[in-house]
């Protein structure tokens, strides 16, 4: 057994090479837990990488549960072969510490892309899986968060792609799926456009169906505290006044227990076998159904409202056929042909969504985020008092 550590900032490495077993035990032990106490002065963190770990016995579980409690600092062993990760896993200490596996690395040469989306591409491995390889710099937790968040959807019975394993390609990560025979509901409307109204109803169905999904709370966000953190980031672009206003808007509603997409709209909703299926899981959480409507009516009404000629780059759709379905939908969803009222308070949140985009658009740049800031002034949540009262209501009948 060999051991190397290296320190960066308050994270303590230590890189462990060989088996750990009964003889090696005692000098991991003395490696992990010194009798200098000053050894661990200003650590924070210890990180065991387990690249080449080929081996460890009880003995050694022993010394890293014992490291865990003597520091009472996190601990966490990275880059598990399967064989190690199965010790760790019957043994129940992926319960206690934070074990992840060695990434395996895929290569997406001379593979076809068949999707691109802000965050990265989507290429077709073969005929039974895809890879959505995300831009160099997202960090590991974003890629192993997604995956994680398409889980949970799909052990509550939300329709969405099987996700499988968290590779490595090249300098990025990516998010390996099942591959889906189908296209976009973007390209079925595009194509069959007699069909928009019934896809919209379905459309409107589906996403009704998912507000009345229980999450599993503990492994998705409460996007009501999520939205309420993004107003607080945004004080640095708008005067306290704007701000309480936007804050208003999201005082109105109160957290739920049920399930948000977070980006519904066609061009995140696959048509397979007469199935409408969601993909795009990044932003799935929980809580109240007004943020999901809100960032629909944002992507599926206000970007054509003020250029309709972006809606078939984001959306895939023309503007004319993308709010007939957006139409047949608020109907489906609602139960109901007069939507006008409802449509107003969506516009309410699309508009107080869209005053927040500084906050999470990764890309936005300072130029982009000064027109944003001044669209919202001029003809966005900011220029003017909405009436939020009907939130109340609507609330209850949602």
């Amino acid at each position: 057994m060999t051991i190397t550590k290296e320190q960066n900032g308050k994270t303590l490495t230590v890189s462990i090479e060989g088996r750990v077993d009964t003889t090696t035990a005692p000098a991991l032990e003395k490696a992990l837990l010194p009798s200098d106490s000053a050894a661990f002065s200003g650590i924070e963190a210890l990180v065991i990488d387990a690249e080449n770990l080929v081996y460890i016995s009880s003995a050694g579980l022993r010394v890293l549960m014992k490291t865990r409690k003597v520091l009472e600092k996190p601990v966490s062993v990275i880059n598990v072969s399967r064989d190690v990760y199965d010790i760790f896993e019957t043994t129940g200490f992926t319960s206690i510490l934070t074990v992840q596996k060695k990434l395996r690395t895929v290569s997406v040469e001379g593979c076809e892309v068949i999707g691109e989306g802000a965050n990265g591409k989507v290429y077709r491995l073969d005929d039974e899986t895809i890879i959505k390889v995300f831009a160099p710099g997202v960090p590991l937790s974003v890629v192993q968060e997604e995956r994680d968040f398409a889980q949970a959807a799909f052990v509550a019975g939300v329709p969405t792609a099987i996700s499988f394993d968290v590779v490595r390609a090249g300098e990025s990560y990516g998010a390996v799926y099942e591959m889906l025979n189908a296209k976009t509901l973007s390209a079925v409307i595009t194509e069959h456009p007699e069909r928009a109204e019934e896809l919209g109803r379905r459309m409107g169905t589906l996403l009704r169906a998912l507000h009345s999904t229980q999450a599993d709370t503990t492994k998705l966000h409460d996007m009501l505290a999520v939205y309420k953190e993004r107003v607080a980031a945004l004080g640095k672009y708008v005067t306290k006044e704007e701000l309480e206003k936007i804050k208003r808007v999201y005082d109105a509603l109160e957290s739920r227990g049920t399930i948000l997409h977070g980006d519904f709209h066609p061009k995140n909703i696959m048509y397979q076998n007469d199935e409408l299926i969601f993909i795009d899981m990044g932003d799935v959480g929980y809580g109240h159904p007004l943020l999901d409507l809100g960032g629909s009516y944002l992507a599926m009404v206000r970007i054509g409202k003020h250029n309709p000629q972006r809606t078939p780059v984001f959306i895939g759709l023309d503007y004319p056929l993308l709010l007939t379905v957006w139409n047949a939908m608020l109907k489906a969803y609602f139960g109901k042909d007069d939507v006008s009222e409802e449509e107003k308070l969506l516009a309410v949140y699309g508009e107080a969504k869209y005053a927040l985009t500084p906050v999470f658009y990764t890309k936005a740049t300072e130029e982009l985020i000064g027109r944003m800031v001044e669209s919202t002034r001029t003809a966005g949540i900011l220029q003017k008092d909405f009436d939020i009262s009907p939130a109340l209501q609507l609330s209850i009948q949602l």
